[in-house]
């Protein structure tokens, strides 16, 4: 029996096929329809009517997986014109043949595993010969047919266009302050319900404060508002937080939350991701510059294809990095890239559109108008969006540091260069006599190609055009390389080892480590001349390199006698020449090989040092010279040229005889001595390498519509394109494919109906803790109507008018007597309006968990207002670290005043966040978060009590109190509250604090280690450990009344 997971499946293929008109035609043969048609039952007699015969089976069989509401494979069989245009897959049928239709097939059960409908009963013979009938007759559907209005899916009212509304003019129009007001006031006269009154300036400075900035105000910031009685004061305190450095981090922080921000790759690895903190410096800065949202928009999904590119828009793209990586050993690499392009086509959909376009990724939207195709449209985008890495400069000011230092350092390099030259035009005039005694001592090579090369690693070689092999696939910790060769050079008495660099190895090489050393352990060979049965060993009685590392006082520690002394723990080794040809040769105590025969050798290269110290590029040559290894270990390029007579040499080549001859000499080497020492000490490179997103420019790949969200079942291929509900889309190159700069064009779109509204509506929620639409990522058919239809457009309108400026848009919304208004609860209109959506009072929200640690380290003055930099690693619960993959996480608790960053700066790991955040609801940023969810829950009165973070805030904040002048007790308890909340104490809360100080002084009073251990390193000078306890168990509570963390 098929299972209905089955028959979804089978149907899926089937549906894809669609529908055609009659001027389409199958390519099925002639014989395979009648083989087909034999076993169909008959076309119905008569004449069928589509309203009376098939439009009820349509509607009963079909429909709900092709109808309104789900347009499997996109097909629709509920209006003519989309039935006609077919499915994802081309033809179901073509009229007048339906012995040849693959709709009547599966109906017809022809193929048993393919049996549509999926679900209930088969299709009679009936109900199959009157479709037959139906298409046999020409497939007529009357136009007024259709059970669906062209369009009517259009109406939803997100998709039309912003009309800018008029301004009301309600009564009461004296509380109106600017338009938003009207349009809440005409809502409230509506329904009979007054505004409430404007709040007190303690609350609306602390309000303004906490929402602009983030921050609490200072209790001096709050006298001075309060005793402005200027007409401007209320707009002058907005503007100066507008104008703040810490607006941008408010609000930056907002902006990462949309962008899934973390600074680590999450999966089961979740390693750190280097110099991420550059692009939320990005958004900070961004944000402090006021930078139009459509802009922001444009740089952070395309700012590799503006025109002329700057570093900071190549920056931007790092919005869409944020996705996770999957570093897991084993894994699809193809399909977690795969993944972290549904991401982003699905968090663009969320943040810009408000549609929940990632239900169309298995099959088209249930209850929007987004079909499947059209989700790959869209992911095409997306598809040649590469990660990348990009250098960005660390400052303006590191970039001068920089040139300034190094034009210092060229002067001082280009001055022992000069030193290093004259020491060799002195010494030039001996050079003639070197080359002389040389010439001499060179001797003839051959190289030998390998029979056989074998790693007991398991590592590859390849043969390159001059006769060395390179090294390639499994690089093991240590190895043994066996080369065999056969040759017919008799008497040799000399092997010659060339390591040799290569682009391919790491810092090209020639090892294989990752700078490009290695570490010759020992070398051994036998050899087996023709006709003998086995292999005798050869001595080799000398050893000489071009090069050998140096150890302590100049000495080598690594020298080429090394490979024979019999000892695993030494060997030859080439630091720090790394990326050089270097030369090692050995001489044979006897020579090998016979007359007019073949000789095999085996050479044997041993690599025991581990960490991957082996050589990656390699040649062997022999010799039958007399004195294959000369005193000094000439090179071979040296060699090679003073084989050249001495009036063909070029002057390339007679310089290098000189610089090798003079090298030799101490003044010369000490000279290169100190110019090595003095270019290690070059000025760092100002930039570093931030991973972002660009354009994949060769080899573009193909975007595919996945069956059912398959990457490994692609069909069939889609161009990038957009919603087809929303506005005209307008490529600025017609005849090219449309890229991410189309697309975010096409978002920011005055046309475009969603963006602006979803914009406006974050705004909103920002401001109030709750948006005008309630569901913010669901502006489709699914989510909920906004509450202000008309203020949602004219806000949008606004925006777009105010050039896309967040900093104006957010003036507008503060300016307004609707945000200004008392949050007070008003019991009256409790069953009226419990959720306050008519606006009748501002709102109560908790603040964010970053917040909440910001405002408790303020009240101590210990909070640092350092504006971006390199995430910081605040103290943290034991064990929490441990978490992460094999315990490989270490968190170093940071020092000094990164201790105390803003919260919004802590590391985020994606496996083990800092539970001080995710206990108050911090995203955990594996996907967007348009709106944080506030739960309150006895864990988090826990935290904030019990806690290192909040401990060490309230004895900084009993130290600020004693430390004050003020004439005594109730003043500093005063004092504590304005802190806190902005405002003066009330007569019960003095009373009720000043109780708790004078029994918190009794109890420390006799418990004296108990005082010390609770004060810590923030005691007083000249204040007893019990009156200095009091204080801290006293600011322990102050830091945890319910308004100290709420946004009144």
């Amino acid at each position: 029996m098929i299972t209905r997971r089955s028959w979804i499946m089978l149907f899926t293929v089937v549906a894809a096929l669609g529908f055609v008109s009659t001027s389409a035609f199958l390519s099925a043969d002639e014989e395979n329809a009648q083989s087909t048609d034999a076993k169909l039952p008959p076309p119905a007699d008569g004449k069928v009517d589509f309203v009376r015969d098939i439009q009820p089976l349509f509607v009963k069989r079909c429909l709900e997986c092709h109808g309104p509401e789900m347009q499997e494979a996109g097909f629709r069989l509920d209006r003519k014109k989309d039935a006609f245009v077919g499915g994802d897959k081309g033809p179901a049928f073509v009229a007048g043949k339906s012995a040849t239709s693959l709709l009547v097939k599966y109906v017809a059960g022809i193929d048993p595993d393919l049996i549509m409908p999926p679900d209930g009963d088969p299709l009679t013979k009936k109900q199959i010969g009157l479709v037959r009938a139906w298409i046999d007759q020409g497939a007529n559907w009357p136009k007024d047919a259709d059970l669906t209005a062209p369009g009517s899916e259009n109406t939803h009212w997100s998709y039309q266009p912003i009309v800018r509304p008029d301004v009301p003019k309600p009564d009461g129009a004296a509380w109106v302050k600017n338009p938003i007001d009207a349009f809440v006031l005409d809502r409230l006269n509506g329904r009979g319900i007054k505004p409430s009154p404007e709040t007190d300036r303690y609350t609306l400075i602390r309000r303004l404060s906490l929402d602009l900035l983030g921050l609490p105000p200072t209790p001096e910031d709050v006298d001075e508002f309060v005793a402005d009685k200027s007409p401007d004061a209320y707009e002058n305190l907005v503007d100066r937080m507008l104008q703040s450095p810490h607006f941008g981090e408010r609000w930056g922080r907002h902006w990462l939350d949309k962008a899934r921000y973390a600074d680590s790759d999450g999966y089961e690895k979740d390693r750190p991701r280097p110099n991420a903190w550059r692009w939320r410096d990005w958004v900070i800065d961004a944000v402090n510059r006021d930078m139009p949202f459509d802009q922001f928009t444009v740089e952070q999904l395309a700012g590799d294809l503006l025109p002329d590119a700057s570093e900071s828009q190549k920056l931007a793209t790092a919005f869409h990095r944020q996705t996770l990586t999957n570093t897991e050993g084993g894994t699809d690499q193809e399909q977690f890239r795969v993944e972290a392009v549904f991401d982003r086509v699905e968090t663009t959909g969320t943040v810009w559109l408000g549609l929940t376009v990632g239900c169309s990724r298995c099959h088209s939207h249930k209850y929007d108008p987004i079909p499947q195709r059209e989700f790959y449209q869209l992911f095409a985008f997306f598809n040649n969006g590469d990660e990348t890495n990009t250098n960005v400069r660390i400052s303006d000011e590191a970039v001068e540091r920089f040139n300034k230092n190094k034009a210092t350092h060229d002067v001082a390099v280009k001055e022992l260069q000069q030193s290093l030259e004259a020491a060799r035009t002195k010494l030039a005039p001996g050079l003639a006599k070197w080359i002389e005694s040389q010439i001499g001592k060179t001797t003839g090579w051959t190289v030998a190609e390998a029979a056989e090369l074998k790693s007991a690693g398991g590592a590859t070689f390849t043969k390159q055009k001059d006769g060395s092999y390179l090294l390639g696939g499994k690089n093991p910790a240590s190895d043994t390389y066996t080369v065999t060769l056969r040759t017919k050079l008799n008497h040799i008495s000399g092997i010659r080892l060339e390591t040799l660099p290569d682009k391919s190895l790491p810092a090209s090489g020639p090892g294989r480590v990752k700078h490009g050393n290695f570490v010759l352990s020992e070398v051994s060979v036998t050899a087996r001349p023709n006709g003998q049965e086995k292999h005798a060993p050869v001595e080799l009685t000398r050893a000489a390199a071009d090069f050998e590392q140096p150890g302590s006082g100049g000495k080598p520690s690594w020298t080429a006698a090394a490979t024979l002394d019999g000892k695993a723990d030494t060997g030859w080794a080439i630091s720090p020449q790394f990326g050089k040809l270097h030369t090692i040769v050995f001489e044979t105590k006897e020579n090998v090989g016979i007359e007019n025969g073949e000789t095999e050798l085996v050479i044997t290269l041993s690599h025991q040092y581990g960490s991957q110290h082996t050589i990656g590029r390699l040649r062997i040559s022999l010799t039958s010279d007399q004195r294959p290894v000369n005193i000094d270990g000439l090179p071979k390029n040296i060699a090679d040229i003073l084989a050249v007579a001495a009036d063909k040499r070029d002057a390339k080549q007679q310089r290098e005889l000189l610089v090798y001859f003079t090298d030799r000499d101490a003044a010369v080497q000490q000279l290169k001595k100190q110019l090595a020492a003095l270019t290690k000490k070059a000025p760092k490179s100002p930039y570093m390498a931030v991973r972002v997103i660009a354009q994949r420019s060769a080899n573009p790949r193909k975007t595919h519509i996945f069956r059912r969200g398959e990457f490994l079942q692609p069909t069939v291929e889609v161009q990038p394109d957009i919603l087809e509900i929303l506005h005209p889309f307008k490529p600025r190159k017609q005849e090219t494919v449309p890229d991410r700069l189309d697309l975010a064009r096409w978002l920011m779109s005055p046309e475009n109906p969603l963006t602006p509204r979803v914009a406006v509506n974050h705004v909103w929620e920002h401001l109030f803790g709750r948006s005008l639409v309630p569901t913010m990522n669901d502006f489709g058919s699914r989510g909920d109507k906004s509450t202000h239809p008309k203020l949602l457009d004219w806000l949008a309108s606004e925006y777009i008018r105010l050039g896309w400026s967040r900093k104006a848009l957010i003036k507008t919304v503060v300016m307004s007597a609707t945000y200004r208004q008392s949050s007070a609860h008003r019991p009256e209109l409790a069953d009226i309006d419990p959720q306050n959506r008519l606006l009748y009072r501002q709102n109560r929200p908790r603040v964010e968990a970053e917040i909440i640690r910001d405002l408790s380290l303020s009240a101590g003055g210990l909070l640092s207002r350092k504006i971006g930099g390199p995430s910081v690693f605040p103290p943290l619960p034991p064990d929490i670290a441990a978490l992460s993959y094999a315990n490989s996480f270490r968190w170093t608790t940071s020092k000094g005043e990164d201790r105390y960053r803003r919260g919004m700066y802590t590391f985020f790991k994606r496996t083990a966040p800092h539970p001080n955040l995710t206990t108050f609801d911090c995203p955990d940023g594996n996907t967007t978060s348009i709106d944080r969810q506030s739960s309150n829950t006895p864990l988090q009165a826990l935290v904030t009590m019990n806690n290192e973070v909040f401990i060490e805030a309230s004895q900084a904040m009993a130290r600020r109190l004693l430390k004050v002048k003020l004439k005594d007790d109730n003043a500093r308890l005063a004092y504590g509250i304005r802190i806190c909340v902005a405002r003066q104490p009330t007569k019960q809360e003095q009373s009720q604090f000043a109780g708790l100080l004078s029994a918190a002084k009794t109890w420390y009073g006799e418990h004296n280690d108990d005082a010390i251990k609770l004060v810590g390193s923030y005691a007083v000078d000249g204040v007893s450990p019990a009156d200095n306890a009091a204080w801290v168990a006293t600011a322990r509570v102050m830091l945890n009344m319910d308004e100290f963390f709420t946004r009144e």
